[in-house]
């Protein structure tokens, strides 16, 4: 079979028979006992087709909807199982060609990857391929996290586009399933509710209890404006959250156990509130309110003012709807997103900002700041002109800011067409006879202490004039007029470190970054090894990097055997 990836050459022809002329045939066989044989872990799919092609008995008992072929496709993709059910009358054979080609698609477009975005953060149009592929995506899925699955320190840069293309399908799924949600009616949501306020009131109790008490939840006050704060799956994990998430956990608790509560929109402090008089009463006093994030402590409406020390009309104790809390979660994330200018906030906005948009398809203030982000981050030109078009139809009178933003972005796609590729920078050229270090060297900072790796280097500054003032460039003994290097720290950030800032790192460890598979392929337990894109940039790099640390190695040897030395010379009489 040619998708399994093994040859075929070789097999014999379909007989009647099986069995050589000495010894018992293997048709004599009970079929039960033959097929155990046949399911056996020893066997790969190119022996069940050989099998196969010997006689008519085995053909029979390798069929496609048989179990042979099912315990082949259960041993191989383990994961896929919850797709199936002992009902199905699935075609085994046929499972088996369509994951294993999609195994083979896979891996050809993470492989991709690498080559088309190296210069830059993947752009939005480049899943393009995902989206037009001819098999399920549970399939696509599975490849990818074997991929992730792969042991070891190798494969880093498979590893760092598997992952972004599989947050893709996922930030895509969860989509889907929002728009889905925000389509159906209220109505559609049936729950089991306790009917006596006193049961109820024990419920409350043991949810404080067991929440607050035996699972340690609390309120993150350290760290407010983290986003995990938001995540629920996080909240959950932490054990700790904002007044909103761990209301929604709250609520949920809840409802599972027959209490009905109402969402809040209560400003700077979201809350829960329980009824106690009349059902759908319109009167703020009949309610109690849940503080969630203060352990579920109920509050008065005088105290819910305490909460926030001023005080509030009748309006903010209302309910409000599921749309309307997804509302609030989102903007909290927005906001986070616009904190900080980094490569996680951005990636933060970016997402929160399609969450933000499949709600409210038509927010002209967020299509913008979509447009602008985009236009920041320089990708996806082609989809920056549709949201400005969008918006102009949307809103005439915001022409002279998407007139702006269509000129510059019209220039980009310009001025992308006639790029030349990237820099090749040689060690051996004149020009950079400073350079000491390599790329794939793990250094520290002599400074700062922090430990780093380097992926990039310039023979002398090149960044902007306010930049060198206010890092203080000016300060060091060789300025600006010595090479720079663009580390990977260990904490999670990019740098730019003056060379005589940075020292060999002599207990050299891994350092845990998020695009060290953007740039390098495996971690070879002394240094990182550059992936092909970074070798056409420094190709010289590798050898000087390996060199120096076979040096290093070699001067950490001959220090040890010094002080071996030392210490086996007899004592002083």
């Amino acid at each position: 079979m040619a998708t399994t990836g093994e040859p075929s050459a070789g097999l014999e022809s379909p007989s009647d028979e099986c069995g050589g002329a000495e010894g018992p045939r293997l048709s004599a066989l009970p079929g039960e006992l033959l097929e155990r044989i046949l399911c056996s872990p020893g066997l790969t799919a190119a022996d069940i087709c050989r099998a196969a092609r010997s006689c008519r008995r085995l053909r029979d008992l390798c069929g496609a909807r048989g179990k042979v072929w099912r315990q082949q496709f259960r041993r191989r993709w383990p994961l896929l199982q919850k797709y199936y059910t002992q009902a199905d009358n699935v075609d085994w054979l046929e499972e088996y060609k369509a994951r294993t080609a999609a195994g083979l698609e896979a891996q050809r477009i993470v492989a991709s990857f690498s080559k088309r975005f190296f210069s830059e953060h993947v752009p939005c149009n480049g899943f393009s391929d995902i989206e037009n592929l001819g098999c399920p995506f549970h399939f696509f899925e599975d490849e990818l996290m074997s991929i992730l699955n792969i042991e070891g320190r190798k494969a880093l840069t498979l590893k760092y586009y598997a992952k972004k293309i599989l947050y893709f399908l996922r930030q895509q799924n969860i989509l889907k399933n929002l728009k889905a949600f925000l389509e159906r009616s209220p109505e559609c949501q049936s729950l089991l509710e306790v009917s006596e306020v006193e049961l109820q009131k024990q419920v409350l109790e043991a949810i404080n209890s067991v929440l607050y008490v035996q699972l340690k939840f609390k309120g993150n006050e350290l760290e407010y404006y983290n986003p995990l704060n938001s995540y629920i799956h996080e909240v959950i994990s932490r054990k700790t959250g904002i007044p909103i998430s761990l209301s929604v956990l709250y609520l949920t608790l809840a409802e599972q156990l027959g209490v009905h509560l109402h969402p809040v929109n209560f400003p700077n402090h979201f809350l829960l509130r329980w009824c106690q008089g009349a059902d759908g009463s319109s009167d703020i006093f009949d309610y109690v309110y849940i503080d969630a994030f203060g352990k579920g402590k109920q509050l008065t409406v005088k105290e819910c003012e305490y909460l926030i020390n001023h005080h509030v009309t009748e309006e903010f104790y209302a309910a409000v709807s599921t749309q309307e809390v997804l509302q609030r979660m989102v903007g909290n994330l927005l906001n986070i997103g616009k904190r900080e200018s980094s490569d996680q906030s951005y990636q933060l906005l970016r997402d929160s900002l399609d969450l933000y948009l499949a709600m409210f398809p038509d927010n002209v203030q967020y299509l913008m700041l979509q447009a602008r982000l985009y236009f920041h981050l320089g990708i996806w030109p082609e989809k920056v002109l549709d949201i400005l078009q969008h918006i102009q139809a949307l809103d005439p009178s915001q022409h002279g800011a998407v007139g702006y933003l269509v000129q510059h972005t019209l220039e980009h796609i310009e001025r992308r067409k006639q790029d030349l590729g990237p820099e090749i920078k040689r060690r051996s050229d004149e020009k950079h006879c400073g350079v000491s270090f390599s790329v794939g060297l793990i250094m520290k900072h002599k400074r700062y202490h922090y430990n780093c790796v380097i992926y990039g280097w310039d023979p002398t500054c090149t960044m902007g004039a306010e930049w060198i003032r206010n890092m203080g460039v000016h300060n060091l003994p060789f300025g600006p007029n010595q090479p720079f290097y663009n580390v990977l720290v260990a904490d999670g950030s990019c740098r730019y470190a003056a060379q005589e800032n940075l020292e060999y790192n002599t207990e050299v460890q891994e350092i845990p970054h998020l695009e060290i598979g953007r740039y390098f392929s495996e971690f070879s337990d002394t240094y990182y090894f550059a992936n092909e894109e970074l070798q056409l940039r420094y190709p010289e790099d590798m050898e000087h990097t390996s060199t120096v640390v076979q040096k290093l190695q070699s001067g950490n040897h001959d220090e040890q055997k010094d002080s071996q030395q030392q210490n086996d010379l007899p004592a002083a009489q």
